[in-house]
């Protein structure tokens, strides 16, 4: 199996144990490697390193049918994501 279906298969374990969750995902420009976290209320918040690169993994969150965009603040650099209504 490959590295790609490795990290495609964590992130799809990731998604599914809150799938209705909001999701930030971060990485350093040209990182093979990206992290990806949800929210779970105030201030509390789930983090995993994926081996992916951020453009990838805006284009797979897409898949799982969440609208990704940069927040409104211009000093913030991380992509926020919400799931679309079904």
């Amino acid at each position: 199996m490959s590295s790609q279906q490795d990290a495609d298969k964590v992130l799809n374990a990731f998604l599914s144990h809150d799938p209705k969750s909001n999701y930030t995902f971060d990485s350093e420009r040209d990182s093979p490697q990206s992290e990806i976290c949800r929210a779970n209320g105030r201030k509390d918040r789930d983090c995993i390193m994926l081996q992916m690169n951020s453009k990838r993994l805006f284009e797979a969150m897409q898949k799982h049918g969440f609208f990704c965009a940069l927040p409104i603040d211009p000093e913030r650099t991380y992509m926020e994501c919400k799931p679309l209504p079904k």
